[in-house]
């Protein structure tokens, strides 16, 4: 059998009444008496009735539902992200919808053109590794689609931003281990042309030039999809350890390029911080269960989200065009553990 959602017409026709006055009583109007009011109010609750979303957005021209586009929603820092939008958009009254891209740009452009396609009022997005053209996203910003970037952002789109401080993440992580006697430092990075992969990078760059060590190229390896791939990483971690001589320290510069990172080692049969040590991203609270516990630079995920989502509700709820936008910065934290011991 069909599911049917229950109407006004339904209540109407069970209590006798008119839809108009139904509709008024749901609405809270002065023009019905207060026992109508409570004659209705208790019969939809008794009901279970809910308002249509799709007749409300007819109405008010407007959804009151924002769409979020992420890589992946199981990796530890976007499901924060996510529960800090879900948060402030709860508060405010507002859906939301969650799309992943797997990093692909073929996949979030397709959920990207699902996702207005069901009249979203404004986006929240972290762009995929793989995407290059952005006019889409520039055509849905030229034609007035609320969109607010955060962590990889699109420099080129002038709109909200919500960041963290990725040179001094990568800094703090890259220091420590310089400061803790490591000489061989190796980075683990993201595709460059991410606004993280390039700022990391020149984080960990500025690290070992203030701790008096050379940067070497073939001390970097950069995964195009951000460790999604597992023989992506496995590639880069064999080949860091097929030189001589082999790094002592590996910085790595996301959250699945941490976990990802520690998987291929342990396949070498290489242990950390036995064999090398290692500083990584990561917001997940397993790192601290690790066997040794993981040395790492968190991010502070739930709030970016509900900052994101504070400034599209702006953008959303603005009655005029808003052109001073803003790029918030928030600040990292080192979190020191086991895999990264002094030299001894």
């Amino acid at each position: 059998m069909k599911f049917e959602a229950v109407t006004i017409k339904d209540i109407a026709k069970a209590l006798g009444l008119s839809t108009s006055t139904v509709s008024r009583a749901l609405r809270d109007s002065y023009e019905i008496s207060p026992e109508t009011k409570k004659l209705v109010l208790e019969y939809a609750e008794k009901i279970n009735y809910h308002p249509n979303p799709i007749a409300l957005s007819l109405k008010e021209r407007r959804s009151r539902t924002i769409g979020v586009m992420v890589c992946e929603i199981a990796n530890s820092y976007f499901s924060q992200v996510i529960n800090g939008i879900e948060s402030i958009a709860q508060l405010h009254g507002y859906n939301v919808i969650i799309s992943q891209s797997r990093d692909s740009a073929g996949r979030e452009l397709q959920n990207l053109q699902y996702l207005t396609s069901r009249s979203v009022d404004g986006l929240i997005i972290s762009v995929s590794s793989e995407t290059k053209d952005f006019s889409y996203l520039q055509e849905l910003h030229d034609r007035g689609m609320p969109i607010v970037f955060f962590d990889r952002i699109v420099d080129a789109i002038e709109t909200h931003k919500v960041i963290t401080d990725n040179f001094k993440g990568a800094y703090d992580a890259t220091q420590h281990l310089a400061q803790m006697g490591y000489k061989r430092i190796a980075a683990i990075c993201n595709t460059i042309t991410l606004s993280i992969g390039k700022e990391r990078l020149a984080g960990y760059k500025a690290a070992l030039k203030d701790a008096g060590l050379d940067y070497k190229e073939e001390m970097v390896r950069t995964c195009e999809h951000g460790g999604m791939l597992a023989s992506e990483l496995e590639e880069a971690v064999a080949s860091l350890f097929a030189a001589s001589p082999a790094p002592d320290a590996i910085f790595a510069a996301a959250d699945k390029l941490t976990t990802g990172c520690l998987q291929a080692l342990r396949n070498r049969g290489l242990s950390v911080p036995g064999d090398v040590a290692m500083v990584g991203f990561s917001n997940s609270e397993l790192t601290g269960l690790l066997n040794p516990a993981m040395s790492v630079i968190k991010q502070p995920a739930f709030e970016m989200g509900e900052l994101a989502t504070d400034l599209l509700l702006e953008l959303i709820e603005s009655k005029r065009p808003v052109t001073d936008y803003q790029t918030r910065v928030l600040g990292t934290e080192i979190i020191i553990r086991d895999s990264c011991p002094p030299v001894i």
